[in-house]
């Protein structure tokens, strides 16, 4: 897999706006590891290697277990590994990355209400599209995982 569009040569004012997005998510208040984990859910479900590689290497320097991280995508089989944040985020972020499908149920909300207030909901909303729109950027134009790159450099 080859990139398609070095988007970050191409539109680099459109890039640091999204920047700007992520900035204001890392001083929102949210924890961190709990935006990350559901960064790495969202590229799941997406299906985008480079941010599930940049998002698994981010989560184990947290000092996340990689036990965990091997469940993440079947997270409800697990759930006794993730606290009533966790859940609460994950469900969130689940339905609204899917919002085609799902038409984010009261069910739902009502789960992530529960946990979070109306401005931790909204930031952790603002990140699910934001991560949602990195995804679609990098699987577009075939940005290559950093684990990739790496393998290529040490067969060179």
């Amino acid at each position: 897999m080859s990139m398609r569009i070095d988007y970050n040569k191409v539109a680099p004012a459109g890039i640091k706006a999204l920047g700007g997005v992520y900035g204001y998510i890392t001083q929102s208040g949210l924890s961190a590891q709990l935006v990350e984990l559901v960064y790495l859910r969202i590229s799941q479900i997406n299906g985008c290697a480079y941010c599930l590689d940049s998002h698994t290497r981010s989560l184990l320097k947290m000092g996340v277990k990689v036990e965990k991280l091997a469940v993440l995508q079947v997270w409800r089989e697990a759930e006794a590994l993730f606290d009533a944040e966790e859940r609460a985020a994950l469900t969130w972020a689940e339905t609204v990355t899917r919002v085609a499908e799902t038409a984010i149920p009261d069910a739902d909300y009502q789960v992530a209400r529960e946990v979070f207030n109306e401005k931790q909901l909204v930031d952790l909303t603002i990140a699910i599209g934001l991560m949602n729109t990195y995804n679609r950027i990098a699987i577009g134009f075939r940005n290559p995982p950093q684990a990739v790159v790496e393998h290529s450099a040490a067969a060179a």
